[in-house]
């Protein structure tokens, strides 16, 4: 299924996509409430859906982050060998183990809001394929971690280079408002059979700027979940950026960053996409 959080005549809904339609759900008020329920969760809301549920035509409603607010959203650093090469060039040291940051959960948007640029004179792209948990998840195994996971969507980790490396941490780099753009919606994890085999691009104004497979991450989803799991609990609603290929703005010679007006489309196949324009 495809599960989205839209709002319409002032109202914020839950719904199912089909066919450019979204069924309407009354069952859950929120995504958390329905990631919560596991599959009997999905179970009622499928079979609301096909019940004949009311429903409204997806042109007419304006969609929204498909999750309110994860408890947690965490991103992984140059984990595509192409990136990692731009990282050098940056002079960012490679780590031994899997590089992990926070980007505060305040800078989550709609998949076609506009992108603030707010203080920054080095805004970039980065188009990923993102990963909400399902179950939670403690001291899980790789063979375990799929199990964990609920669905998919495209995510676009805007990053504020100058900020970025004010700290080794890069979270002020990655946590400006606005600068969290995930949707269309969440695509559930029956519907991706595979999600190393799942080509990603990111186009600036019409532009290829981006284009990779998920099958060339160097850590695939369930080694990233099964690591992160080692130290804490991943919880329902959480949600995993899984690291962004090559292509980058700040990996340009020279350097291209986002501009006032600037349209960013990120596309997974099979996924979905999302467009956002950069305010000013």
């Amino acid at each position: 299924m495809k599960l989205v959080r839209f709002e319409k005549d002032g109202q914020v809904s839950l719904g199912v996509v089909k066919d450019e339609a979204v069924a309407i759900i009354s069952s859950y008020s929120t995504m958390r409430a329905l990631i919560e329920a596991g599959d009997e969760g999905l179970a009622k809301v499928r079979a609301e859906a096909a019940a004949g549920a009311p429903s409204v035509a997806l042109a007419d409603v304006r969609l929204l982050a498909p999750i309110e607010r994860p408890g947690k959203y965490l991103a992984i650093g140059m984990n595509y060998a192409k990136h990692l090469e731009e990282a050098d060039k940056l002079g960012v040291a490679r780590a031994k183990h899997q590089t992990w940051f926070n980007k505060q959960t305040t800078c989550i948007a709609g998949p076609y809001d506009d992108i603030e640029p707010g203080v920054t004179e080095k805004l970039d792209y980065e188009v990923e394929l993102g990963a909400v948990i399902g179950k939670a998840a403690k001291g899980v195994s790789e063979a375990e971690a799929p199990a964990h996971v609920f669905g998919y969507l495209v995510a676009n980790d805007v990053s504020a280079r100058d900020w970025q490396f004010h700290t080794p941490t890069f979270t002020m780099g990655k946590s400006f408002d606005t600068h969290g753009p995930i949707g269309p919606w969440i695509v559930t994890a029956d519907e991706v059979p595979d999600p190393h085999a799942l080509d990603l691009r990111c186009f600036v104004n019409g532009a290829l700027r981006q284009s990779n497979n998920t099958g060339g991450m160097i850590s695939n989803v369930w080694q990233q979940i099964a690591y992160l799991s080692t130290a804490f609990t991943l919880e329902p609603g959480d949600l995993i950026a899984t690291g962004t290929p090559e292509g980058v703005g700040v990996g340009m010679e020279p350097p291209v960053f986002l501009q006032p007006g600037d349209v960013v489309r990120c596309e997974i196949d099979g996924i979905g996409a999302i467009e956002n324009r950069v305010a000013g």
